[in-house]
């Protein structure tokens, strides 16, 4: 739990992170302001945006709805791994949601997941005053891909937060893991997310991506896990570090993120 970070305070984080910016308008005063608090902030959430596009996700996501004004997030991660930025302050992202998931996230107390949420958007506490929101641009049907760029740009984004505020990976969750009527993000896991952005909070601010493994024909984890990093049983790390169950088909052309040898 932390004051928010001034708008410059967290445009500076993003860059010092290597998170590759694009500041829309006049995103700095671009908020809800007069429709409920900001701060104190207690983490960061992560969304899919159920749209296509980059410049229609990133309008809707600044102007919002009829019934949503916006700005609907504060930045807006694009299939390149660009963050847009299009508001600061409160935004219409969090909604409702679980008070004991505020808890343990504020805490860091919880292991791979939150608590399973029990309330929603209807029935749930404030989560815009208390989370920085990112969009990410991805149609959330499970089958529109996640680009690598684009999930480097998720763990950038979510361990220069974390860094400003001297938290750990824990205070990044997934909209879902917030309220029991969000499916976002959907197409890869939280708990992977979270081990990349601990594994970078380890390193410098900026540092590079771990390494990265191009699947080949007749690849499996513990073949890659055996040549890559001398050892075939730390295949559960690569999965891990990826996002996948161990017993999870992997294909030619794919691209794994590897753990440090």
């Amino acid at each position: 739990m932390a004051a928010p970070l001034s708008a410059a305070e967290f445009l500076a984080a993003l860059k010092r992170e290597g998170v590759k910016v694009v500041e829309v308008g006049d995103w700095r005063h671009h908020n809800r302001a007069g429709h409920g608090p900001w701060g104190s902030v207690h983490g960061v959430m992560i969304h899919h945006t159920v749209t296509s596009g980059t410049k229609a996700s990133v309008d809707i996501c600044r102007n919002g709805y009829s019934s949503l004004p916006g700005p609907l997030c504060h930045g807006v991660i694009d299939k390149d791994g660009v963050v847009h930025l299009v508001g600061y302050g409160r935004a219409n992202h969090a909604g409702g949601g679980d008070p004991a998931v505020l808890r343990h996230v504020t805490a860091e107390d919880y292991g791979d997941r939150p608590p399973a949420p029990t309330r929603g958007n209807a029935n749930g506490i404030d989560g815009n005053r208390a989370f920085y929101g990112f969009e990410c641009i991805n149609l959330g049907n499970g089958k529109d891909p996640w680009a690598e760029a684009q999930l480097e740009a998720i763990e950038r984004v979510g361990a220069a937060i974390c860094r400003a505020h001297e938290w750990g990976a824990r205070s990044v969750i997934g909209h879902l893991e917030w309220s029991n009527d969000k499916i976002d993000p959907k197409g890869f896991g939280m708990p992977g997310m979270r081990d990349r952005i601990a594994a970078r909070l380890k390193t410098k601010p900026g540092g590079p991506a771990a390494g990265m493994y191009t699947v080949g024909k007749g690849d499996t984890l513990w073949s890659i896990a055996a040549s890559k990093l001398g050892d075939g049983n730390r295949y559960r790390e690569i999965a891990k570090l990826n996002g996948l169950k161990d017993a999870d088909a992997i294909t030619p052309g794919q691209k794994l993120k590897l753990p440090k040898r």
